[in-house]
C-alpha cells in the first residue's frame, strides 16, 4: 500500500473529513514518527509494532564493480519489529500467491 492509497482508504472510511485533512493527519503521523526516531526515541504502536533506531558498526565493504575494499562508516538505521497482534493477523490471513503462478 502506498501513501496515497492509505489516504484514499482513510478518506473513504471517514467521509466527514476533507481530503486535505486526511492528508494532513497522515503527514503529521509520519512526521512525528520520523522526528522521534531522529531524536533516538522508540515509537511503539500497540498491536502493530515498534520502531527503533539501531547502530551499525563500522566495517569493511566491497565495491561491487571493482571488488575493491571500501571502509563503511558506522551509521544509525531505522528498525521495525512487528507486534504480536500484527504477526498473528498476517499469519492467519490467506496464503500468499507465488510469483508467476496463475
Amino acid at each position: 500500500m502506498t501513501r496515497s492509497e492509505l489516504m484514499a482508504e482513510l478518506a473513504d472510511a471517514n467521509p466527514h473529513l476533507r481530503a486535505a485533512d486526511v492528508e494532513r493527519i497522515v503527514a503529521t503521523v509520519f512526521d512525528e514518527i520520523t522526528g522521534a526516531l531522529a531524536r533516538g526515541q522508540r515509537v511503539e504502536l500497540r498491536g502493530f509494532g515498534a520502531f527503533t533506531v539501531k547502530q551499525r558498526d563500522a566495517r569493511t565493504g566491497r565495491n561491487p564493480r571493482t571488488g575493491e575494499s571500501v571502509p563503511v562508516e558506522p551509521k544509525l538505521v531505522p528498525f521495525f519489529k512487528a507486534g504480536k497482534e500484527l504477526r498473528e493477523r498476517v499469519n492467519a490471513g490467506p496464503p500468499a500467491r507465488k510469483r508467476g503462478s496463475a
